[in-house]
Order: C-alpha cells, then structure tokens, then sequence
C-alpha cells in the first residue's frame, strides 16, 4: 500500500506514516500544488497510490465517474494534524488493506471508519 497525500493534508504525513511502515509521498513533491482533483486522481490511479483526503470532491469525483480505482481514504475530523488523529487514521489503513487494494472509499473518523467499496 502506497498513499498519496493531497494538499489539504500536511506533509508531515509523509514521516508520521512511514514510521509506521506505510508509504506515502506527498502530492506536492510529485505534482503542480494547484492541480485540480481530476489530475491527482488520474495519476494515483496510473502510479498504484491511494488517494489520502481531507476533501470530499474525491468521493464525489469517484460517483460520478464510477471509478474503480483509485481508493480514497478520506479524514473526516476537525484537527487532521497526525500527532492528533495518526493512530486512528493507521489503525483504519492496516485494517483495510485487503478493500483499499481492491478499490474502496473509506471515510476514517476519530470513532468510526467506514467503508464503501468501488465502484459507487
């Protein structure tokens, strides 16, 4: 599993989540910081990355397109910063894998996560 990290969340993602064995890169280390959504999307889907989200347009682009891929992991919380919600944010990517692999939208709240899987 490999995350792409869009630009409403904080690079600090990027150490936070390799200290617990996930990969991730940041979208503004691969990518224009003002690519629209429709981009960052085509290219987690082209380079095997999972979109990570604190944007809802990803669930939406998802619907609209019947997408199958990406899977999006959306934080759905008012802190997003890693040291506040990190654990629960792992907690819900090393549960998943198998749905995020496949292709799934998953919402990770501090007390729920929930899954949908692709296509919408």
């Amino acid at each position: 599993m490999k995350l792409l990290i869009d630009m409403n969340l904080s690079p600090r993602w990027v150490e936070f989540l390799a200290s617990e064995g996930i990969a991730a890169v940041h979208w503004s280390q691969v990518g224009d910081p003002k690519a629209p959504d429709e981009t960052i999307m085509r290219h987690a889907a082209q380079a095997g990355f999972i979109v990570f989200t604190n944007d809802l347009d990803f669930s939406a682009i998802l619907a609209a397109t019947h997408g199958g891929k990406p899977s999006v992991a959306q934080l759905r919380a008012d802190d997003v910063r890693p040291a506040t919600v990190g654990r629960y944010v792992v907690q819900a990517l090393k549960l998943l894998v198998a749905e995020l692999e496949a292709g799934a939208l998953i919402s990770i709240e501090p007390e729920r996560t929930r899954v949908r899987l692709l296509p919408l």
